[in-house]
């Protein structure tokens, strides 16, 4: 098995954003195959890219933004929990059959598979999952698709109980192939000040390097 897992989609141009969002533009400023002494590039796209971490300022008008998260809570002993649940479905308390033992949950659904794709009919969570997890002391929650709320939830009432208990939150993990067990999870945010969110290059490291 391998030693670290990669748990975020590639970006790349064709990768999928939300709906009406900014996807990925690279523009080349300088490039070495046309003479230049250098190859230079800007990236023009959303920050709710890829793997990314919400950051307070998404949902509240004076909550923090991303720059002035704890880095603690994407950094740490994380627990992976594969979830049966149908697209567009909920994952509610009652469909957590693993005991949580870690503050931070990765949830694995496989309701969004591909990440070039954006299907509307992925899953999330239920708010009252939310309330069920902030009891068990959990500081951060994942999930692999583009929202811990479903996309018909207009309301966001997801968002707003994470908000509420002051959790964080990485969405659009990749979480295919990897177990259900513990690991150490490394995700930081980028120091983007005064931004609602940040892309995060995430990666699971097994326990004890087995």
């Amino acid at each position: 098995m391998p030693m670290i897992y990669d748990i975020s989609p590639p970006i790349t141009e064709s990768l999928a954003v939300w709906p009406g969002d900014v996807p990925l533009r690279r523009e080349v400023l300088a490039d070495i195959a046309a003479g230049d002494p250098v190859t230079a590039s800007a990236l023009h796209a959303t920050v709710h890219l890829g793997a990314h971490a919400d950051a307070p300022s998404h949902l509240g008008r004076e909550a923090k933004p991303i720059d002035q998260q704890n880095l603690e809570d994407y950094l740490g002993l994380c627990q992976v929990v594969h979830i049966a649940v149908e697209p567009g479905g909920c994952i509610t308390p009652e469909l957590v059959r693993t005991p949580i033992q870690a503050t931070r949950v990765l949830f694995a659904t496989g309701t969004y598979p591909d990440p070039t794709t954006f299907n509307k009919d992925f899953a999330a969570l239920a708010p009252e999952t939310i309330d069920w997890l902030h009891r068990r002391k959990v500081r951060l929650v994942g999930i692999d698709t583009p929202s811990v709320d479903l996309y018909t939830a207009d309301t966001l009432p997801v968002h707003r109980r994470i908000l509420r208990y002051a959790i964080a939150t990485l969405e659009g993990l990749q979480l295919e192939g990897v177990p259900e067990g513990i690991y150490e999870l490394i995700a930081l945010p980028l120091k983007l000040v005064g931004f609602d969110a940040s892309p995060v290059r995430a990666i699971l490291k097994m326990k004890n390097g087995k």
